[in-house]
């Protein structure tokens, strides 16, 4: 905290996830935001006007915005709203500023907290299901609400107070957010259902409830789920939810989305295959339970991304 009580935040990453998180965390009173992020087109909207929530919500928050971190003041906490590729530089970038910050990853996968704690003390688990797009420079479309969840990463922990200070701050801002003594649960929950039909969307060009209705493709994810269920029983982690109920929900509420991995594919892009599937195939060996299902789609999945090359 500031000399003058103001409590700073980093934002990495200024797309959809970070744009959200960033402006509705500004919404508080005695917080001030720093986003950081390379479009310059985006920060300088940002700078320009503020940063403007629409779709579930529809406001406009003071958010300072930079494309170089080096100029970051210190700050109190950090959010970590990069894809996995850029975690280490984004931290590395900004390190100056946050070597007394509490970090957290709003990330896909599992990995991105060892990432930060190469460079940074203190850790944040975090795991959320919010959804959103960015519609222009300085504009974020809050598409789906959702919970998040906040606990010290086991390694490398931010103090318990920490956790719970900025899941607060989130919650008045309008994101609910819990803090837990282990967010392993929450995080793993959403990794096995991505783990499961994201490369599978993303190697077949099929939307995820496309994926889960066709019966050769509903063995496959039917398959990769029962793998990482088993790591999971044999790492001590609780699911919040048998991952097979977000099948359903996806079939009946979600039937077109595609999950990023397949737009990633679409965009010729490097996907997150690494610490989705990777992410459960590197504990698996770590707790001795193989997973060939998760290896085969880290190989099929980097097949393909050196296909464009």
């Amino acid at each position: 905290m500031t000399d003058d009580g103001v409590v700073r935040v980093a934002v990495l990453g200024c797309g959809a996830i970070g744009s959200l998180y960033a402006a509705h965390l500004a919404r508080v009173p005695g917080v001030e935001v720093w986003a950081v992020d390379p479009w310059t087109e985006h920060v300088a909207a940002i700078e320009g006007s503020g940063l403007r929530v629409t779709g579930h919500a529809d406001f406009v928050s003071p958010v300072r915005a930079l494309t170089d971190a080096g100029a970051l003041p210190r700050c109190d906490f950090a959010m970590v709203a990069t894809k996995a590729l850029h975690t280490r530089a984004a931290v590395e970038a900004a390190a100056p500023a946050l070597q007394d910050a509490a970090v957290v990853s709003l990330q896909n996968g599992i990995g991105n907290e060892e990432a930060i704690a190469e460079v940074l003390p203190r850790v944040v688990r975090g795991s959320i299901i919010t959804a959103g797009h960015v519609t222009e420079p300085g504009v974020v479309s809050y598409d789906a609400p959702g919970d998040s969840w906040f606990g010290p990463f086991e390694p490398s922990p931010a103090r318990g107070d920490e956790v719970a200070t900025l899941a607060r701050l989130l919650t008045e801002g309008g994101l609910r957010t819990v803090a837990m003594d282990d967010a392993r649960g929450p995080q793993w929950t959403k990794v096995v259902f991505n783990a499961a039909t994201s490369p599978l969307a993303a190697l077949t060009g099929l939307t995820v409830g496309q994926v889960c209705t066709h019966p050769g493709l509903r063995v496959e994810v039917d398959r990769l789920i029962d793998e990482a269920l088993t790591v999971c029983a044999a790492s001590g982690i609780d699911l919040m939810r048998d991952p097979r109920d977000s099948v359903q929900e996806a079939i009946d509420e979600a039937f077109w989305h595609k999950p990023s991995m397949l737009q990633d594919v679409a965009a010729q892009r490097i996907t997150e295959v690494d610490v989705l599937n990777g992410g459960i195939a590197a504990e698996g060996r770590r707790v001795g339970v193989p997973t060939p299902g998760h290896d085969a789609m880290v190989a099929l999945v980097h097949g393909l991304e050196s296909s464009w090359s």
